[in-house]
């Protein structure tokens, strides 16, 4: 495959599409963890049986039994004991209660040549619903499409495409769209995706092409590429064995993840922090003034990382690329402005 040159130009160019779509696979990407979850708390029932004796609490599920236990323990005097196991249950009695599944790996087949560049968008829809629109997950090298969806519970589409939709199933594709959050012209620069949730979706687009393509090199030297995923449990952490598997291939790419929650369930020794936080403590320390940085950030620069990579980041030789909600853009630029990555380098595209 020979080289291509992403730019604005090229995706203003492509020729909106209005076709029907055949789907060729539905993959969830999280599981139902309730065994996971009730295992996770037998230390929590025997520290409040030796404490306050009698029968432990039931099934995560049941609020009142776990918060009365809980709210009785407090009054022992083990208050900050009562917080942390508040916490825990309560982010666990959420995990249990959702539905399952909630993050899917949708893929199809238009009837017609679909062509798109890396960070484009498409909208879809399925049988009476109305049409929404979602990031392309697939490299533009595929035969297939590939989304990744997230379950709204309350939404008009995302329930069906997770519960109904099977292989064969016809869909109705319109696009693509989108000829801002695109992959620059390759530099010299090191590339640092940074995202959280479903936000992984047009990266996983972008990386796969990058890689496809050649373009982690740029007249002969390797680029390092980064990628900061964040979500509150590991099965949420869309495309995590694709990008692991792409790292053993590839020394210059540096998948790193944090999971907010999954500690709960006492495996996992990976990063924790938020996805800004992560990010900060991956940067080359000589070439950052933390005095420039929010004073409740400074303390993760030069601080010891879960992962074990030799390379650093020098923010003033990176590009920046940035997805997912809102708040989480916002904190990520209010560390990565005062970094030094010029506003040229520096892309966003966020939602909710």
């Amino acid at each position: 495959m020979s080289p291509k040159r992403i730019s604005e130009a090229q995706a203003a160019e492509a020729e909106i599409e209005n076709q029907a779509a055949v789907v060729t696979s539905t993959t969830p990407m999280d599981r139902e963890r309730n065994g996971e979850i009730e295992a996770a708390l037998d230390a929590d029932r025997e520290m409040l049986v030796e404490s306050l004796g009698g029968e432990p609490p039931g099934d995560v599920t049941d609020a009142e039994a776990w918060d009365d236990a809980i709210e009785r323990f407090a009054d022992t005097g083990k208050d900050h004991l009562a917080e942390t196991m508040a916490s825990k249950v309560e982010a666990l009695r959420e995990r249990a209660e959702r539905s399952s599944p909630s993050l899917l790996r949708l893929r199809f087949r238009p009837e017609e040549p679909f062509e798109f560049v890396p960070g484009q968008y498409a909208r879809i829809s399925y049988e009476e619903e109305a049409p929404r629109v979602y990031s392309i997950a697939s490299s533009p090298n595929r035969d297939e499409i590939e989304l990744c969806i997230r379950r709204v519970p309350d939404g008009e589409l995302t329930p069906d495409l997770c519960d109904r939709t099977v292989e064969g199933d016809e869909l109705f594709l319109r696009g693509p769209y989108g000829d801002e959050f695109l992959l620059q012209d390759p530099t010299e620069r090191d590339l640092v995706f940074v995202a959280t949730g479903t936000g992984a979706a047009p990266f996983k687009s972008m990386i796969d092409y990058v890689f496809e393509e050649g373009l982690d090199e740029y007249e002969g030297e390797e680029r390092d590429v980064w990628l900061f995923l964040g979500a509150s449990w590991v099965d949420d952490l869309p495309y995590r064995e694709a990008f692991l598997d792409l790292a053993a291939e590839h020394d210059n790419f540096h998948p790193v993840m944090t999971c907010s929650r999954e500690s709960y369930m006492g495996n996992w020794d990976g990063e924790t922090e938020y996805v800004q936080h992560t990010l900060l403590k991956y940067l080359d320390p000589d070439c950052v003034d933390t005095d420039t940085l929010p004073p409740d950030t400074t303390e993760f620069v030069g601080s010891e990382p879960a992962e074990d990579i030799d390379a650093r980041i020098d923010p003033e030789n990176a590009e920046v690329y940035v997805c997912g909600i809102g708040a989480m853009c916002n904190s990520v630029r209010e560390v990565i402005e005062p970094l030094g990555v010029p506003d040229l380098y520096y892309e966003e595209e966020s939602y909710g």
